[in-house]
């Protein structure tokens, strides 16, 4: 795992070993992008990237998707409803806010998508690099956000599930009540057991954040959203 300079997006590089094929997750920010740190990681292991994986639109999780795609020749996946936020970003984030200011500090003012791109949907099962891959739609956070079921022992969630807390749902595209939908059929069903690989912060697990975390209580998926949630 590589947490970008900006925002401390987990950018997640899955590999069954080394010397092997490996997907990418979540390329963020840096200045001027994320791929020379993603690249040590791949020599270091001798690891070849076959796919880049995007949980959502989210310029903090697909800053560095182009360059670092087209690069490699790879396809990008991403839900549907989220492919238009690769080339307009600000669709799905707060006017003037902080990531519009490092876009301008970086002098950043076009976003063009990958060289292949891919939509993936719900409930759609694939293999990559080795690994079964199971796509669940999870919106709330954004529209198109997904998470990724790996080998029925990970989840990738993106901004949908934290350790401890959740992914907000104030921004554009973004829904309160679409959110405790997503908690209460796409997060409260799967195995305790399944290891949580979130967007930002320390991994987890489904069980544990059952048992602790505050948004996946009764008395918050049965409240009603508040005004700006």
């Amino acid at each position: 795992m590589i947490a970008a300079p900006y925002f401390a997006t987990n950018c997640w590089i899955f590999a069954p070993a080394a010397n092997s094929e490996c997907f990418i997750v979540d390329p963020g920010m840096a200045n001027p992008n994320l791929v020379s740190e993603i690249q040590s990681v791949l020599k270091r292991f001798n690891l070849k990237p076959i796919a880049t994986l995007i949980t959502h639109g989210h310029l903090d999780h697909t800053f560095s998707v182009t360059p670092f795609a087209n690069q490699y020749g790879v396809p990008t996946l991403i839900h549907s409803s989220d492919r238009k936020l690769l080339t307009d970003p600000y669709r799905a984030l707060s006017v003037g806010g902080e990531s519009q200011q490092i876009m301008a500090a970086f002098g950043v003012t076009k976003f063009e998508e990958p060289e292949i791109v891919r939509e993936i949907a719900d409930l759609e099962k694939f293999s990559l690099a080795g690994f079964d891959l199971e796509i669940s739609h999870a919106p709330g956070h954004t529209l198109g956000s997904v998470m990724f079921i790996v080998n029925n022992e990970f989840l990738i969630s993106g901004d949908v599930l934290f350790a401890g807390s959740i992914g907000r749902t104030d921004l554009p595209t973004g829904s309160a009540s679409s959110m405790r939908n997503t908690l209460k059929s796409k997060i409260l069903s799967l195995n305790d057991e399944l290891i949580v690989l979130p967007g930002h912060g320390p991994q987890t697990t489904i069980g544990g954040e059952r048992k602790i975390n505050p948004y996946l209580q009764e008395s918050f998926l049965q409240s009603k959203p508040g005004r700006g949630e």
